[in-house]
């Protein structure tokens, strides 16, 4: 199966072709804007590489979020019309899912946690086992949420591994409450995971929604 993934919803930019095990290509760039003028070139790049026509394509993936308002919006619009002009399923996959899986994968540990910082004093916070998210994203205060992991870990005699942006904040905060951690060196949710995860998932019922845990900043004006 040919899955063409992207992810722009946090500070990265990735899009990555796989054929079942197989990685065709991939890119991932690091940025905090930009993602609508660069998300277009990086799929037409890793099409070119693989050599695969876009109706080749067997199913569609991207993160749905939590991330930036306008990031979330940029990748789940580009797929979307993807998916009306090819008429092949779309999956949605959270940036927290994609990021604890390659977490899980790099350390080699059964649950890995992702902890991104929302700024606010907050993390975006999910944590994931290897079958399965064991959690729905939150949005919580980092002391919160070391404590969420500190209640799924406890009676393991496993570690957690932990991503994002926040996974050295929250690798203190564990070990002050007496629970190990080993600290991943993945930082932003990454196409090629959202591709893999989305290898495995149930054929969607529906086109997948922006996930937002916090509403937008930006208001329209009250007429006076």
């Amino acid at each position: 199966m040919k899955i063409l993934a992207v992810d722009t919803a946090l500070g990265a930019c990735s899009a990555a072709l796989i054929d079942d095990d197989r990685v065709l290509a991939h890119r991932l760039a690091v940025m905090e804007r930009g993602h609508a003028e660069a998300l277009a070139p990086m799929v037409e790049d890793i099409l070119l590489e693989a050599d695969i026509a876009l109706a080749a394509v067997d199913r569609l993936a991207v993160t749905t979020g939590p991330g930036t308002f306008t990031g979330q919006r940029v990748g789940l619009a580009f797929m979307r019309g993807l998916r009306l002009a090819l008429q092949i399923p779309l999956i949605g996959v959270t940036t927290l899912a994609a990021m604890a899986a390659a977490a899980m994968d790099e350390t080699g540990l059964p649950l890995g946690g992702a902890l991104h910082d929302a700024k606010r004093g907050e993390v975006y916070f999910g944590l994931a086992s290897a079958k399965a998210m064991a959690t729905e994203p939150q949005l919580l205060v980092l002391d919160d949420a070391a404590q969420a992991v500190a209640v799924a870990v406890r009676g393991t005699a496993s570690s957690v591994a932990l991503a994002g942006t926040a996974a050295e904040a929250a690798h203190l905060a564990l070990a002050d409450i007496g629970i190990e951690s080993r600290v991943s060196s993945i930082r932003q949710p990454d196409a090629l995971w959202v591709a893999r995860l989305a290898r495995s998932a149930p054929p969607p019922s529906h086109v997948p929604q922006p996930l937002y845990l916090r509403p937008a900043d930006a208001r329209l004006p009250v007429d006076p």
